[in-house]
C-alpha cells in the first residue's frame, strides 16, 4: 500500500507537466529582477539557479541527484544542427553536462538511418548551472536529461516565433487509454527503440500509454523496454535520462530499472480507475521551497562561480 500512495502521488504531481512543457514562450524575454538578499538562507533555490545565465567555468561535473543537484562546465546544444532544432530559446534550458550534448548530436544525427526520423525537436535540457527551475521540471537538475518532442524535424529551419508558440504533437487519445492512432507512426517506436539501446541511457520516461504502445507493438526483441519508464506528463515528448558519467562520484546514479519489460500488471496499474481518475484530495499543507543547504555542498562553488 505504500508503495501504490507513493504512484498515486507522483502521478498527482506529474499531471502538471504537460501544459507547462507546451506553454509557449516569449520573443522577447526580459531578465529576472535582481534578488534583494540573495545571501538568505531562506532564499529558494530555484530563484539563484533560475537567475543564472552562464554556466559555471569549472571542469564539467554532475553534482547531487537528478532532483537535487547541479552541473559545472555546462555547455549549450547549438540551436541549430543538420539534424537538430532547439524549441522554446526564451527559457535558456539548452544546456547540459558535456556529455548530454555529445549524446544528443550523436543520435539527432543517426535518427534519419536508424529510425527514419528526420530530426530532433529538443526541448528542455537543464538551465546553465542545472539546480531547480522555477518552473517545471523536477529533476532536469544535472545535466544529464533532456525532452525530445515527439514531433518530427520539419525539412526546414523553424522561425523564432514558431520556437516559442508552436506545440509539439500529442500522441495520446483523449481517454488517456491509448495512444492516438491518426497520429502515432511507426518512427516513434523505432526512434525511442534506438535511443534506449544507447548503454548510457539510464532511463528514458514516457506516458503510460505510450509504454503501452510501445509493448505491444515491440515483436521479440524486448529487452530494451526496460529502460522505458512510464509517468503520467510524457504525452508530447520522451524524456531521456543518461547515468553518471564514469569518474564523476560527486554524481548519484537511480538504481536501475527492475528487470523485466515492465508490460505486465505493473503497466495495467497506471490504467486503473484510482489512477486515470483519482478522488480528490483536501490540499495539503505546501512543502517549503529547497534552498541551497538541500543541495550539495559543491552547489554552492558551482552557483558562486564565474
Amino acid at each position: 500500500m505504500p508503495i501504490r500512495r507513493t504512484a498515486v502521488l507522483t502521478v498527482l504531481l506529474a499531471l502538471a507537466g504537460p501544459a507547462f512543457a507546451q506553454d509557449r514562450g516569449t520573443l522577447h524575454p526580459k531578465p529576472l529582477p535582481p534578488l534583494a538578499n540573495p545571501d538568505d538562507p531562506s532564499t529558494p533555490a530555484k530563484a539563484l539557479f533560475g537567475r543564472a545565465t552562464t554556466p559555471a567555468a569549472l571542469p564539467p561535473q554532475a553534482i547531487g541527484g537528478y532532483a537535487r543537484g547541479c552541473v559545472a562546465g555546462a555547455e549549450a546544444l547549438p540551436i541549430d544542427g543538420d539534424t537538430w532544432q532547439v524549441m522554446r530559446l526564451s527559457r535558456n534550458r539548452n544546456w547540459g553536462h558535456p556529455r548530454l550534448v555529445a549524446f544528443l548530436e550523436k543520435i539527432a544525427a543517426e535518427a534519419p538511418r536508424k529510425a527514419g526520423w528526420p530530426g530532433l525537436l529538443v526541448g528542455d535540457m537543464s538551465q546553465p548551472r542545472g539546480g531547480p527551475m522555477l518552473t517545471g521540471h523536477a529533476s532536469h537538475q544535472l545535466g544529464l536529461d533532456a525532452d525530445i518532442w515527439l514531433t518530427p524535424m520539419p525539412d526546414r529551419r523553424l522561425t523564432r516565433a514558431e520556437r516559442e508558440e508552436m506545440s509539439a504533437t500529442n500522441v495520446v487519445r483523449l481517454d488517456r487509454r491509448d495512444i492516438d492512432p491518426a497520429v502515432w507512426r511507426p518512427e516513434h517506436l523505432r526512434l525511442i527503440k534506438m535511443v534506449s539501446r544507447e548503454p548510457e541511457v539510464a532511463r528514458i520516461f514516457v506516458n503510460p500509454a505510450i509504454k503501452l504502445a510501445l509493448c505491444r507493438e515491440a515483436g521479440s526483441d524486448r529487452s530494451w523496454l526496460t529502460k522505458v519508464r512510464p509517468i503520467y506528463g510524457h504525452n508530447y515528448h520522451f524524456h531521456i535520462r543518461l547515468d553518471c558519467p564514469a569518474g564523476e562520484s560527486a554524481c548519484h546514479d537511480q538504481d536501475p530499472p527492475p528487470s523485466g519489460d515492465g508490460c505486465g500488471p505493473e503497466l495495467a496499474y497506471w490504467f486503473s480507475d484510482a489512477i486515470l481518475n483519482p478522488k480528490p484530495r483536501p490540499p495539503g499543507k505546501p512543502r517549503p521551497p529547497m534552498t541551497l543547504a538541500g543541495l550539495p555542498d559543491a552547489c554552492r562553488t558551482v552557483l558562486k562561480a564565474r
